[in-house]
């Protein structure tokens, strides 16, 4: 819907997850000579300004981003995610926030490839422009030009259809990132029949799929109809900050990364990263996270295995393992044995804070909002509400 701007929302919590796997995908992509293509479907504004505009109004990033400037036991991997917000900020201070174009041109290498599309007509403007002002800034730190022509294209226009026109790339190997607002709820279903397409297309692309975890029918049955598709693999991951309030609504407290074909280096990464970020960024006791992984099995029935550890066997001919989440008091996590088919992996809930809710009071609300403004010679800044 052209009436969301990611700006508002610029650097929270869910921003950190996608980023941070993100970055992660890329660092795998990069181990091989290769070259790859990296295709944004809903690319946004590239950098948002987090001291005015949209992200100021709510200041979402004091939740996310925020808690992790300027701590010094990052986790190495989280810290690489770190480094590439810093990047953007030489000053030192948390001035601006990358948007997803921005994280893929600063990890992928001169000869890889960037698609970038985006519907909205102001923010494909500002992502035109940002990505100009980079390339100026890096030739005045005498860096080499990186043929933005030829390496990296933006196109105004809907990320669910352009794609088709580009796989399967020529080098056959992909990362693509689908992250549409989902404020529209055929969103969801149009994310599944773009993959479903995608993957008849290209079955051995990486799929990245953000998406909210909400009160509404569509989300909670959104990561369910991604196991089924048809690829080999799959990941699942969500991040919990606080308990949502009773009525379902309020500020998103919930996201999830689905990953199609994820690299076996992801999982434990994860699992080392995801406790620390519910410490980090949890608000109440009801913070924590959720790791699943599956793999399709065609006339077989796959063991699931609990956060308790406990095998069981699905009734029926399961077509793919479907992971549980974890059992007891804690519903989401614990850890399952890692190695085992469609195990499970779940993280103990985060203590209370100091005037934090427990469960069942009122869930404690974000202090701000970030921004988007066009500083100087640094890019400018776009995109508003996002994230129902």
């Amino acid at each position: 819907m052209l009436s969301y701007r990611h700006a508002f929302h610029a650097g929270n919590h869910a921003d950190v997850l996608k980023h941070f796997v993100q970055i992660q995908l890329h660092e795998y992509m990069n181990q091989k000579d290769t070259v790859y293509t990296y295709i944004d479907t809903h690319s946004g504004a590239g950098v948002y300004a987090l001291d005015s505009g949209y992200a100021s109004k709510n200041a979402e990033y004091e939740t996310g981003i925020g808690p992790l400037w300027e701590r010094k036991d990052l986790p190495k991997s989280l810290a690489a995610y770190v480094n590439v917000v810093k990047g953007l900020n030489p000053s030192g201070k948390m001035r601006y926030y990358p948007g997803s174009p921005y994280c893929a041109d600063k990890m992928m290498r001169q000869e890889d490839r960037l698609r970038l599309f985006e519907l909205h007509p102001a923010d494909s403007k500002i992502l035109a422009d940002n990505f100009r002002k980079v390339e100026e800034h890096a030739a005045q730190q005498g860096e080499r030009p990186s043929g933005r022509g030829r390496r990296v294209l933006i196109e105004r226009g809907d990320g669910f259809h352009a794609i088709k026109t580009l796989l399967p790339p020529p080098s056959r190997r992909a990362l693509v990132l689908i992250d549409p607002p989902y404020e529209d709820k055929q969103d969801y279903r149009k994310v599944r029949d773009m993959l479903n397409d995608s993957l008849a297309r290209f079955p051995s692309g990486v799929y990245a799929v953000w998406y909210p975890v909400l009160q509404r029918m569509e989300s909670r049955q959104f990561a369910d109809k991604l196991k089924r598709l048809p690829c080999k693999e799959w990941l699942n991951v969500t991040l919990t900050v606080t308990t949502p309030g009773p009525d379902g609504f309020g500020p998103l407290h919930s996201s999830g990364m689905f990953i199609l074909n994820p690299p076996y280096t992801l999982e434990p990464t994860l699992r080392e990263v995801m406790p620390y970020l519910v410490k980090v960024l949890g608000k109440d006791a009801g913070a924590t996270f959720t790791i699943e992984r599956g793999a399709q099995v065609t006339g077989t029935a796959t063991a699931r295995v609990g956060a308790n550890g406990a095998v069981r066997m699905p009734v029926g001919n399961a077509r793919r393992a479907s992971p549980t989440s974890g059992t007891g008091s804690l519903r989401l996590p614990g850890q399952a044995p890692a190695g085992t088919p469609g195990a499970a992996a779940t993280g103990p809930r985060a203590p209370a804070k100091p005037g934090s809710q427990r469960p069942g009071g009122a869930p404690v609300r974000a202090s701000a909002r970030p921004t988007a403004a066009s500083p100087g010679g640094l890019p400018r800044i776009g995109r508003g509400p996002k994230r129902p």
